[in-house]
């Protein structure tokens, strides 16, 4: 892991919670308003590398690796679905927050769809709710081939690593460094929850039915999993909500918090300085 990687997970408190036979593994940086954010699918908390020094100076920003993913086990039950992912988390924010919580939610991708999940379980608990780069909305999703990696030697397994990231993930693929590669390395490893079968329906859009929580969208212009249909995205959630905050970002791709990090963040501050009451 590069030294930006390592850093940040050592100034972290870990913290653990119940998931079926195992636990949910928390990462918590910062002190202030909660904000928990949810990564995407075969991803982890190393998906907001980019973002959480800059968030956790003003807020406490709680990082799981959704059940399934990461360091975390399998939700239980039979069904891996968001909703059965969201349960879990639901109960680790009840024993680390209490019952009183109250904190803002972000979900990135499959972490969208889960986080639309949890935010109707938890109701008035949640105090935003921001969607980057959501699917599962009940709109069509560009097909997107990617290689397989597991079982290759390790040097082709970070050349596929690295045009996986480039199809899915990134606008400019020159912005693929060490650290994307090696968070993509990890997170592919330890990947058990299967997610991208969901992308294509509408489990979001029917979460989001009833979600009290006030929505924001934040999108990559270029985004490979909508584009060129990112405003039928926005469309639909401001469909939902009239009052959406919505912000598009240039030049940037499917993991706009990773490649454009600071024009997101300035959009993500913005939706939390207005839902601060």
């Amino acid at each position: 892991m590069t030294d930006e990687i390592s850093r940040l997970a050592a100034a972290a408190d870990l913290l653990h919670t119940p998931c079926g036979g195992g636990h949910v593994a928390w990462r918590a940086w910062g002190a202030g308003p909660v904000l928990v954010l949810l990564h995407g699918g075969s991803g982890s908390w190393m998906h907001w590398l980019r973002n959480i020094p800059d968030l956790a100076r003003d807020f406490r920003v709680l990082a799981p690796d959704t059940p399934g993913l990461g360091k975390s086990a399998m939700p239980p039950g039979e069904e891996a679905s968001p909703a059965a992912a969201a349960a879990p988390l639901r109960e680790g924010l009840a024993r680390i927050l209490g019952g009183r919580r109250s904190y803002h939610l972000c979900g990135f991708s499959f972490g969208a769809n889960v986080a639309g999940h949890l935010a109707a379980l938890e109701g008035g608990h949640v105090r935003s709710l921001t969607l980057v780069g959501a699917a599962s909305l009940g709109l069509p999703r560009p097909p997107l081939d990617l290689l397989k990696v597991r079982g290759l030697p390790p040097a082709e397994r970070r050349a596929a690593n690295r045009e996986n990231l480039a199809r899915l993930m990134f606008h400019d693929a020159s912005l693929i460094d060490d650290t994307a590669l090696d968070i993509q390395e990890h997170n592919t490893a330890h990947a058990r929850l299967r997610s991208r079968g969901y992308a294509s329906g509408d489990s979001l859009k029917q979460a989001l039915l009833r979600v009290r929580a006030p929505l924001a969208g934040i999108w990559g212009a270029r985004d490979a999993v909508a584009w060129p249909e990112v405003q039928a995205r926005l469309d639909v959630l401001r469909a939902l909500d009239p009052g959406l905050m919505e912000t598009v970002i240039p030049d940037a791709g499917h993991w706009v918090a990773y490649e454009a990090p600071d024009a997101f963040n300035a959009a993500l501050r913005r939706v939390l300085a207005a839902r601060a009451g």
